[in-house]
């Protein structure tokens, strides 16, 4: 049997490494100290992971168990290996290599390519399209982007599973997966795209995985030099590990025993990619002298969210393997989360954007304030609901920030500068004229959507030249270059001000003072594929764990009764909001219920400027292939109809009428009153 919270077995520690254990609470305090042996530190969100983690490795080193250079700690995103290197170096920590599954296997297998594969790294497809599209056609295959986006995530599956195109079907159907083809003809494209990569001698991001396994396990030489170059690991978010990762982790290791695993059961959501929480589960039974940690205090979350989270994950079936977690609020009371329901989506979208430009007219910022949806499509809504009241917003899961075109350039601008050297104390009026010569300005973002995104860009630019000189008033251009390259090699984007929307999937990680849930409903949450099986839907049930677990102050979750403004209300709330939401229970009907709302009726010639409205619209939504109601609601059209403005002043102060679409619809608005 494991032991539970047992201190670990490092030599006599200096004063360095006890002042690294002050610093943390007691259970933080017994996963730092076991430095040797399997360790399983089971981390629930909020309990400072990541601090427990760099403490753990900085103990290690200045308790003298560790040579810095033998640690390799494996994230799963370059900004988590990216914080580790800061955090250690912060604790006096250099020489540890922290670097995701894939850095790592890139490093040792360009390394070792001339003895493995006899000459040096083959290419790297960095996109699979391409090779799946010419795959698919060469088995007959009628494709579009979404269903070669669909091949692509199948062979990804297929390939972290460790299944074989021969394998594909069987393992297909016994995970319940829904290919966008046949499962025997994306068994062909599967085989065929694997004999394209080998015509070309390239490599894909899986085959990195791969072949780095491969060549420790079959190379004597290269696994004797592998091992004794890394004689510890740290495994972060390991309850998100697939068979090939798990592959390459044992050939590592080879037999040894010296791996620290942290992970949380809850927010297990990737298992549609590959992802096998057994690994983590039943890290006990495979390390039977394992120590094994509890993290539960959450230092993120107000009680009130974490109790509710605790309810959710509380009503989930038990399953085997390592004891389950349960929060605890270490931080003040505040409000109760709220629960809200609405008559169709315009209208949830409508108030949580009038919510959001509330908080920040009230001083919150707005990077503070998140809008977290099931699926990316459900986004639209709320990106036009949030500009209509003036509210600006980023679109997480987007194109990454120092890909962006005009942060390039303005990178660019920045190093040229910097090559004429800069006075001492004058790094942030630099950035503002050299990014002045590119787009930005000192006020409010343009009303349009890519001016706005661009401005954004450029004004979180200067925001993080202000923090940084905060922070170190000698810092110079050069140096915030510098500081530029190593944030975009991390993938470590600077904060960008405007509400983020995100799905919950990309929302893990992350945290804001104020979030919104929304669009809970059956068939979205949890997701309709869902349903037929009951591990799928309890992995929804982590999905909305993982959504609540990001507020760290206010929680709202929302729902909404029908999709379009007059269509049937009949949506069912979301099932796991039962016995949670106020005056519910396991099969309480919804506790409340809006009046209807009037259906208009106007008459003379408002009646006939209202169907005008009406079919204006109708017209341009089309053109713009959206939803008429995301031009214009009724009751906007009606708003319109009854007063009739005539300049665009007018028209503006109409409920529904931002700045946006005062820009797109203006014009047509006002000649249709003109008839």
């Amino acid at each position: 049997m494991p032991q539970i919270a047992s201190v670990g077995r490092a030599a006599e520690p200096d004063s360095r490494a006890e002042h690294v254990l002050a610093a943390l609470d007691d259970e933080q305090r017994a996963a730092a100290s076991a430095v040797t042996g399997p360790v399983c530190i089971l981390a629930g969100a909020g309990t400072g992971k990541t601090r427990t983690i760099t403490h753990r490795i900085a103990y290690g080193v200045h308790s003298g168990v560790y040579v810095p250079e033998q640690v390799l700690a494996v994230t799963f995103t370059a900004r988590a290996a990216g914080e580790l290197r800061g955090r250690l170096a912060a604790l006096d920590v250099g020489g540890v290599q922290a670097r995701t599954f894939h850095a790592a296997a890139m490093r040792q297998l360009r390394y070792f390519a001339p003895r493995v594969l006899g000459g040096p790294m083959p290419a790297l497809i960095e996109n699979k399209l391409r090779v799946v599209a010419t795959a698919a056609a060469r088995n007959r295959l009628t494709t579009d982007r979404t269903s070669l986006r669909d091949l692509a995530s199948e062979i990804e599956w297929a390939k972290t599973t460790l299944a074989t195109p021969d394998d594909y079907p069987a393992r297909a159907r016994a995970a319940g997966r829904e290919p966008p083809f046949d499962a025997a003809a994306v068994a062909a494209v599967y085989a065929s795209y694997e004999q394209a990569k080998q015509r070309d001698g390239a490599l894909d991001f899986e085959d990195l995985l791969l072949v780095t396994a491969y060549a420790i396990e079959e190379h004597p030489a290269v696994a004797r030099e592998v091992r004794a170059q890394y004689r510890h690991f740290v495994v972060d978010e390991y309850q998100d590990v697939n068979p090939l990762q798990q592959r390459l982790l044992d050939a590592w290791l080879g037999g040894r025993a010296e791996v620290c695993v942290v992970g949380d059961p809850n927010q297990t959501i990737y298992s549609f990619t590959g992802a096998d929480p057994d690994y983590l589960l039943g890290f006990a039974d495979r390390y039977p002298d394992a120590t094994v940690v509890k993290l539960e205090r959450d230092y993120r979350s107000t009680p009130q969210v974490v109790g509710l989270a605790n309810r959710l994950i509380g009503q989930a079936p038990k399953r085997k393997g390592l004891p389950g977690l349960r929060l605890l609020g270490q931080r003040p009371d505040a409000g109760e989360p709220t629960f809200v329901e609405h008559p169709d989506e315009p209208a949830e979208a409508a108030a949580v954007a009038a919510r959001c430009k509330a908080l920040i007219e009230s001083g919150m910022p707005a990077a503070e304030i998140a809008v977290l949806f099931r699926i990316n499509a459900q986004s639209q809504v709320y990106e036009a609901a949030l500009a209509d009241v003036g509210v600006p917003y980023v679109l997480k899961g987007g194109e990454r920030f120092f890909e962006r075109p005009e942060v390039r350039e303005a990178v660019l601008l920045l190093r040229g500068a910097a090559a004429g050297g800069t006075e001492p104390g004058a790094l942030v009026p630099t950035v503002r004229d050299v990014l002045a010569s590119v787009g930005w300005a000192e006020h409010r973002p343009p009303a349009g959507g890519a001016a706005r995104d661009r401005w954004q860009s450029l004004a979180a630019l200067v925001d993080l030249a202000v923090d940084l000189v905060a922070e170190n008033p000698s810092l110079d251009l050069a140096g915030f270059v510098d500081h530029l390259a190593e944030r975009a090699n991390a993938q470590h984007a600077p904060t960008v001000q405007g509400v983020t929307l995100a799905s919950m999937h990309a929302a893990k990680g992350l945290e804001w003072d104020v979030v919104f849930v929304v669009g809970l409903v059956d068939g979205v949450v949890p997701i309709a594929q869902s349903l037929s099986r009951p591990d799928a839907v309890e992995e929804e049930r982590r999905l909305l764990y993982v959504a609540i677990t990001r507020a760290r102050e206010q929680l709202s979750l929302s729902w909404s009764l029908g999709r379009n403004p007059g269509a049937k209300r009949a949506r069912p709330r979301s099932r796991f909001l039962d016995g949670l939401a106020p005056g519910s229970g396991p099969t309480a009907p919804v506790a409340r219920r809006p009046a209807k709302r009037p259906k208009v009726v106007l008459e003379g010639e408002a009646g006939e400027l209202f169907e005008r409205l009406r079919a204006w619209r109708s017209q341009t939504a089309q053109s713009a292939s959206v939803p008429a109601y995301v031009v214009f609601t009724d009751a906007t059209l009606q708003a319109i109809a009854e007063t009739r403005p005539s300049t665009m002043r007018e028209l503006s102060g109409l409920p529904g009428i931002g700045a946006r679409k005062l820009d797109l619809y203006g014009a047509d608005v006002l000649a249709a009153i003109n008839g």
